[in-house]
């Protein structure tokens, strides 16, 4: 499978999210047809579905379904004739499956039709067909509090060890008992920590041209040693943690430092609702490196829709329309702030400043291998006994190796 991305990693151009308006509600869809979308279940994502939903009229019906469990809704959803849903919000890891299972359909007549306020960069051509079009830049990157570090007479942090210094010195000046949080919970949210940290190591994930599992090495080790070393600064409450709720322990000024995803920088310092002390002095910074790397260790993502293959040719059109519709410039410009956009004239704000640095600073891009999934599914389940401090390192990579081995030989990916 290859998988040609017209956006240059190193050179993305970023925008921010959508806000619903009535402004948006004749949006001029050609034809009749049904439009139901399914989509992961933040804020930008949000305000996409509600644009797409302002679209609706007599003929053209519009639903939404933003939720968490959107990855494994995906394929028995689109696998059903006709679709359950017209449209699924993908991103670099989660279109694999629908590629993989033939569920989703070439877009090149459909951008040719309605499709010229796209950008060249927002293509995602899977072996010279366009399959997906992608509308915002994405990855975690440094969150800090200016104040405390200022109090603490440290730098922002540039490194993993230079932030677990600064946490030292935190927690040495009085200043906050746990000064650091990440999002451990086991899961997807863990599994993707440990991506993170060992796409900054420069290592690979897998064998040259093979399947075969490769992070049973120094780098594996260093990874694991260094998300051991950050719980030490941590609420005794981290394995509770995903991404949302990193946010709201940001929001009650609890942590001086973490790494956070860049879709939800907008509504740290939101004036109108996150708390105005913390706002003031949030900051944002790419991710740290790692082990005298020189790379943000962070994975560089991007979002976008796809539109079923097993729907009417009038469903296709409808929902290609809406979802054009919900991630234009204007809606863009309505909403500069709320995340990093691949849309034409977004100008990048404060907000973006740490998607923007992963991306300059050669972050790379997380893998789209077909058994990526299976690895991150390993790292899920097989890293929560590490994290909590049950098994050492050694321990945990051969789990995690024992659990992907037994899943890849049964997707005939290994023998």
């Amino acid at each position: 499978m290859k998988i040609t991305r017209t956006f240059a990693a190193g050179a993305v151009s970023l925008a921010a999210l959508i806000a619903a308006s009535t402004a948006f509600a004749d949006c001029g869809i050609e034809g009749k047809g049904s439009v139901r979308i399914l989509s992961n279940d933040f804020e930008a994502l949000r305000i996409v579905n509600d644009v797409a939903l302002s679209c609706a009229t007599a003929d053209i019906k519009v639903t939404a379904n933003a939720t968490a469990e959107h990855k494994n809704i995906q394929g028995p959803a689109l696998t059903v004739n006709p679709a359950e849903y017209t449209v699924a919000v993908v991103a670099n890891n989660s279109i694999v499956p629908l590629l993989n299972d033939d569920l989703i359909r070439p877009l090149d007549d459909l951008v040719a039709k309605y499709g010229a306020s796209l950008q060249p960069n927002q293509l995602i051509k899977i072996d010279g067909k366009i399959m997906a079009i992608a509308f915002m830049g994405n990855g975690q990157h440094l969150f800090y509090r200016k104040d405390i570090l200022e109090k603490a007479g440290v730098a922002v942090p540039t490194s993993y060890e230079e932030m677990l210094a600064a946490a030292q010195a935190i927690k040495d000046a009085g200043l906050m008992d746990y000064p650091l949080a990440a999002s451990d919970k086991p899961g997807w949210d863990l599994a993707a920590e440990f991506v993170n940290l060992y796409l900054g190591t420069g290592g690979e994930f897998f064998a040259p041209g093979s399947a075969e599992l490769a992070i049973d090495n120094d780098n594996g080790r260093k990874v694991l040693e260094t998300m051991r070393a950050m719980t030490g600064f941590m609420n005794p409450d981290y394995l509770t943690y995903d991404a949302n709720e990193l946010n709201k322990i940001w929001d009650a000024g609890n942590v001086a430092m973490m790494n956070q995803w860049g879709s939800l920088a907008g509504a740290a310092v939101d004036p109108a609702k996150a708390n105005p002390d913390v706002a003031a002095n949030t900051g944002f910074a790419a991710a740290p490196t790692i082990g005298g790397g020189t790379i943000p260790a962070a994975a560089l993502w991007w979002d976008g829709f796809t539109i079923a293959k097993n729907i009417s040719d009038d469903d296709a059109a409808a929902s290609f329309q809406a979802m054009v519709k919900g991630i234009s410039p204007e809606t863009v410009a309505a909403h500069p702030d709320a995340a990093t956009w691949l849309v034409a004239g977004f100008q990048p704000g404060p907000t973006a400043v740490g998607v923007i640095g992963n991306a300059t600073g050669g972050a790379r891009a997380y893998p789209m291998q077909p058994y990526m999934g299976l690895l991150h599914t390993a790292l899920s389940s097989e890293l929560a006994d590490f994290i909590a401090g049950k098994e050492d390192a050694d321990q945990a990579l051969a789990d995690v190796k024992a659990a992907y081995d037994a899943a890849a030989k049964e997707g005939g990916f290994l023998k």
